[in-house]
């Protein structure tokens, strides 16, 4: 497969504009690390400003030893994306707005791990799942880019949904919105009847933001966003946001069987399956995104435990694997840029081509797979630890840890040999390397996991230490160190490197084994995802075939049920036994009335002819208007009358040009009798409403001011015409303007009418 590419060795022209939109990351990073020895050394910054008090919802933000860890990975990982980006995306279209969601995304992300109240945690969480969205979706022409950010975005926003009923279950259990006040009341929640389902709701966010079983489809599909948004989204900083969620809800949630067997399980789960997946696509940026996923499980593993070794595992394989992975998806950038293709099976040689990109590689692989003097070895050694140290499955937490990070050392010498060593395919142009933006990244990020590697009490003291001590009350030290002697974990390690190395020499075999395994699988997550979606489609368009049918007899059938079902339901639980209406009881006028306005609804339902159902249409206005009279309204009564007249002369309109009664279809006796029962119920609703009010005491508060200010404030002596004009002007303003539209359009369709005539 020829292969061809322009060979780019220096920063084009066009993208020297996109170098602007590193700043803003790297002045975001400079001012954290202002203020990182206050927090090493215990200190807390928070900022709060007042939103909507009412709603115990405030802008605090709060930046401890956990905050700064995830902010150093996100603001280090958005200067490195965005200048890589600066040459790898010249000349692409809509380049100002792809920074533009970039940087949003990372600004929301921020929010999260710095907010301290749990809605405004939630509107950036929201904020993270529409950027992530837009920016998947950027090659919008693309069809199946847009597919997968619609998958994304569907997965992560049922998610949310979770997570804020979570939040609201909590308020509900706790009555605060503010995290760190929770810190001394986990105990509370935890013995409360809700906290199953707060831990629920909690779990499912996490779980769909950072792609668990059964939920962790939509991540290698997302690659198909352009290069550095998946190092930025899927490596450093959106995936992290459900181990974020999970840490900084460990002190509230954590320390039950629910939560560590859960945890320990679902993350021991996906983490392996992951691993194995990550064997078969020959996609670089694929392979990475299962690999990613195996590290999501890796670290929900691990966030079960109750154990210091535990949670310092979490933490340090956190780092690790920002690291590792943002330099391979950079590094894996850059082969697609300057050869045209990510696939395996096409490429190779090009280590004297690409050195330094190769360097990169080598120095991310290397940590990946867990080799001594790297970052990786250090981490590997604290996850033996920890999972030898759980609580709960230790057997399962140990065997899912090295089953995962033998597969990752495979993987990772396939990421490093296949491409550079071997023999170069056959090329129609140079290749050379990248511009030095897009070398930097890679470079700088792989020789921090050397660093980090060689002087690991210094990484413990600063970074791991803080950040544990934000989301677990035990106060223990925590010291790494380069070699820990010849113990268990030691010996795991070498199984790990040497089972890598045997996984790696078979890779072909299994390889095709997994990928036949796969593919003859009956079910999958996607295919369910997929038919449950077809199924909700399916579902919303008999709906709306059914409510939007065009008939105003269904649209106000559905109403009035609605009405009756909803307001019925919650009224007749508590109606009153007895009623008594003052008024009506003893007065032979207004039963008289009654009567008549029952005589002439009648006439109206059963009439066969229009003319009479007209007249008994007038016959029920005028007798409420009687009504209304001798109960001391005359207002409200001429008002009544003048709109029943009205009515009247418009509904003669209408029905006179109507086709002859005969020739209507007559209605089935069913749909009569549907007709009278909602019509009936309805009814019935409305009386017993009305005559409940009108046994509950009356609160005179509102009168006794019209009355005192109607003429001292508004000149008037007729209380009905000041409380229109004056007190509610603007509303009786307003009625005016809709009568007198609704009378223009209906002259306007009349007139439109004769036209046609």
């Amino acid at each position: 497969m020829p292969l061809t590419a322009p060979c780019i060795d220096k920063v084009p022209d066009c993208c020297r504009a996109g170098l602007f939109s590193s700043v803003l990351p790297l002045a975001l990073f400079g001012m954290l690390c202002l203020a990182w020895p206050g927090v090493v050394q215990g200190e807390v910054f928070l900022v709060e400003w007042a939103w909507v008090p009412s709603l115990d919802l405030y802008l605090r933000f709060r930046l401890d030893g956990l905050s700064l860890l995830f902010c150093l990975i996100v603001t280090m990982a958005g200067f490195f994306v965005s200048l890589y980006a600066s040459s790898y995306m010249a000349g692409k279209q809509h380049l100002g707005r792809f920074f533009v969601y970039l940087h949003g995304f990372m600004i929301a992300m921020l929010g999260i791990v710095t907010a301290d109240n749990l809605l405004l945690l939630f509107v950036f969480w929201e904020a993270t799942t529409i950027l992530s969205y837009l920016l998947i979706g950027f090659d919008h022409e693309n069809t199946t880019a847009r597919e997968h950010a619609r998958q994304a975005i569907l997965i992560t926003v049922a998610g949310g949904l979770f997570l804020l009923f979570g939040i609201l279950l909590l308020k509900t259990a706790g009555g605060s919105m503010t995290l760190s006040q929770w810190a001394l009341s986990g105990d509370e929640i935890r013995n409360h009847g809700l906290y199953p389902a707060i831990f629920i709701c909690v779990l499912v966010g996490a779980m769909t933001k950072s792609a668990q079983i059964p939920f962790h489809f939509w991540l290698p599909n997302a690659m198909s966003a352009p290069t550095p948004i998946s190092a930025f989204l899927h490596a450093a900083t959106m995936v992290k946001a459900g181990i974020y969620l999970l840490m900084r809800f460990h002190p509230l949630l954590g320390g039950t069987s629910l939560w560590t067997g859960t945890l320990v399980l679902l993350g021991g789960t996906t983490a392996v399956w992951g691993a194995v997946q990550a064997l078969g696509p020959y996609d670089l940026k694929r392979i990475l995104a299962y690999t990613t996923m195996m590290a999501l499980g890796i670290l929900t593993l691990f966030l079960g435990g109750q154990t210091v070794l535990s949670l310092t595992a979490a933490t340090t394989f956190l780092m690790v694997h920002a690291l590792y992975k943002a330099s391979l998806f950079l590094a894996v950038g850059s082969i697609d840029h300057q050869t045209g293709t990510r696939d395996l099976r096409h490429l190779g040689g090009l280590l004297k081509a690409m050195p330094l990109t190769a360097v990169a590689v080598a120095t991310a692989t290397l940590s990946m797979a867990g080799f001594p003097l790297f970052f990786g070895f250090i981490g590997k050694e604290i996850m033996y630890e920890g999972a030898l140290a759980e609580e709960m499955f230790p057997v399962f937490a140990t065997t899912a840890t090295l089953a995962s990070n033998a597969l990752m050392t495979a993987v990772a010498a396939i990421i490093l040999i296949t491409p550079f060593l071997g023999r170069r395919p056959l090329m129609t142009a140079q290749i050379c390397e990248v511009p030095w933006t897009m070398r930097l990244g890679p470079a700088i990020m792989g020789g921090i996991g050397v660093l980090f590697g060689i002087i690991p009490e210094w990484v413990s003291a600063n970074l791991v230490q803080p950040a544990v001590f934000a989301y677990h009350p035990a106060r223990e030290e925590i010291r790494m160190v380069l070699f820990h002697g010849f113990k268990l974990p030691l010996l795991l390690s070498m199984i790990t490197l040497t089972t890598g190395g045997l996984i790696y020499w078979f890779r072909i075999r299994l390889r095709h084994f997994i990928q036949t395994g796969l593919d003859r699988l009956w079910i999958t997550t996607p295919g369910i995802y997929q038919r449950t979606l077809d199924l909700f489609l399916w579902s919303a368009g008999g709906f709306t075939r059914t409510l939007q049918s065009g008939s105003l007899h269904t649209y106000l059938s559905i109403i009035l049920m609605v009405l009756a079902v909803i307001v019925g339901g919650s009224w007749f639980v508590h109606i009153p036994s007895v009623f008594i209406v003052p008024g009506i009881n003893d007065d032979w006028i207004a039963a008289g009335l009654c009567g008549f306005i029952l005589l002439s609804s009648g006439v109206v339902v059963t009439a066969r002819r229009r003319l009479a159902a007209i007249g008994g249409l007038g016959g029920v206005g005028a007798g409420v208007a009687l009504i209304f009279l001798i109960f001391g309204a005359p207002d409200i009564a001429l008002t009544q009358l003048l709109v029943e007249t009205l009515t009247v002369v418009i509904v003669s309109m209408v029905l006179f040009r109507l086709p002859p009664i005969d020739t209507v279809r007559k209605r089935a006796r069913t749909r009569n009798l549907f007709n009278a029962v909602l019509s009936l119920c309805i009814g019935l609703l409305v009386t017993t409403f009305l005559m409940g009010v009108l046994t509950a005491p009356l609160d005179r508060s509102l009168t006794d001011f019209f009355e005192k200010y109607s003429y001292i404030a508004a000149h008037g002596r007729n209380i009905v015409n000041v409380i229109l004009v004056d007190f509610r002007s603007l509303d009786t303003l307003g009625e005016i303007c809709v009568v007198v539209l609704a009378a223009w359009a209906g002259v306007a369709l009349m007139r439109s009418r004769k036209k046609e005539e």
